[in-house]
């Protein structure tokens, strides 16, 4: 899959660094759009006007949800479409107490694979993400463009000053409810479940975030979607697609299961003493066992399902590990919390916000050991 504009050189190059993500079940979305106001120390102005700019075009492209429901020219496909995200939007509202507003009300067809596109930075021998900060959003692991130009521009900045660097192409973000946020046709390329899954995890960053801990937001997300998901398919009688759901996050989790242990092998190789000659050794040699490992678990347990090939297509790195385990730690902690609120989503957001409000070096040690809702 080709990335927006970025010619064939560009993408051979970019994917030589460990890039280009192509969806496969993990990282879908870059959660928060980073720069819609003032200007930070953090960044500079070209950044925030291109982050402003690229929204704003996509505001001034929008179409009523209901109005091309409605319209007798509407192609059927895309009618369709439209009746089952605002099925779906509906379902948020009444049966997940997410958001009643505009967002994910209106439509833009954006012609091309992603919205925007994520740069993610990590040095040679940590697996700490680099950070950017922003006014109102904080700090987050990441830095976002709707330019894949200005994306690998950046990408080649953070390799020449010795970082490894991971692009991910990005199906969809939000804005925290700061403006309504559209349905993109990057939110359509699979099922309904898919699209149920976007919509959710969006709506969940509008009703509980905590300024600068990205691990923690996206992980409440990924809790909300995965129950949300779950309570819709269940409401429709679907049964073969909660088989097909649950099959999903089943291998999603041995997935993550195995970046998890590689992960374990490279803080004891980057902790250990040992020139750097020697731990790029380990390093690679690290990095060559997960392949091994997932070619394994995918030609037995999995019956050769090729899900994730498009992950271990591009090289591995620091970087592209830290992706994936900020949008995949702790899920599990929040759905038990959900699961102690009685799977009652107003009292599990609220205990989410108390949370929150705890100190960050704090928080997460507190989740993991609650034994109630309050």
């Amino acid at each position: 899959m080709t990335c927006g504009s970025i010619s064939a050189t560009k993408l051979k190059s970019a994917i030589a660094w460990g890039s280009v993500y192509v969806k496969c079940g993990i990282l879908r979305r870059a959660g928060v759009l980073a720069a819609l106001l003032s200007v930070s120390g953090c960044t500079t102005v070209s950044y925030y006007a291109q982050s402003l700019d690229g929204h704003l075009q996509l505001m001034a492209a929008r179409q009523d949800v209901e109005r091309l429901i409605e319209r007798p020219g509407t192609p059927e496909p895309l009618r369709n479409r439209m009746e089952a995200a605002h099925e779906i939007r509906q379902f948020a509202i009444t049966e997940l107490d997410l958001p009643d507003n505009d967002s994910y009300r209106s439509y833009v067809d954006i012609e091309r694979d992603y919205v925007t596109w994520a740069v993610f930075a990590a040095p040679e021998f940590s697996l700490a993400p680099h950070v950017k900060c922003f006014p109102v959003f904080g700090c987050v692991p990441y830095q976002g463009f709707f330019d894949p130009k200005d994306a690998l521009r950046e990408a080649r900045r953070m390799k020449d000053e010795g970082f490894d660097v991971h692009i991910s192409g990005i199906n969809a973000y939000s804005t925290l409810g700061l403006t309504s946020d559209p349905l993109l046709s990057t939110m359509f390329r699979a099922d309904r479940t898919y699209l149920a899954g976007i919509v959710f995890h969006e709506l969940a960053h509008q009703r509980v975030y905590v300024k600068g801990d990205t691990p923690f937001n996206e992980a409440f997300a990924v809790a909300v979607e995965t129950t949300g998901v779950r309570k819709y398919l269940s409401a429709h009688g679907d049964t073969k697609g909660i088989r097909a759901y649950e099959a999903d996050r089943k291998r999603q989790a041995e997935f993550v299961g195995l970046i998890g242990k590689t992960r374990e092998e490279l803080q004891k190789i980057y902790q250990n003493p040992g020139s750097d000659a020697e731990k790029r050794k380990a390093k690679d040699a690290a990095l060559t066992r997960l392949r091994t490992r997932y070619e394994k678990l995918r030609d037995t347990k999995w019956s050769g399902d090729r899900a994730y090939d498009g992950w271990f297509a591009t090289p591995i790195n620091n970087a592209k590990l830290a992706a994936t385990s900020v949008y995949n730690d702790n899920v599990d902690h929040f759905i038990r919390l959900f699961e102690l609120c009685g799977e009652d989503y107003p009292r599990f957001y609220d205990a989410v916000a108390r949370y929150g409000k705890l100190e960050r070096d704090e928080r997460m040690d507190a989740l993991k050991g609650a034994k109630s809702c309050g």
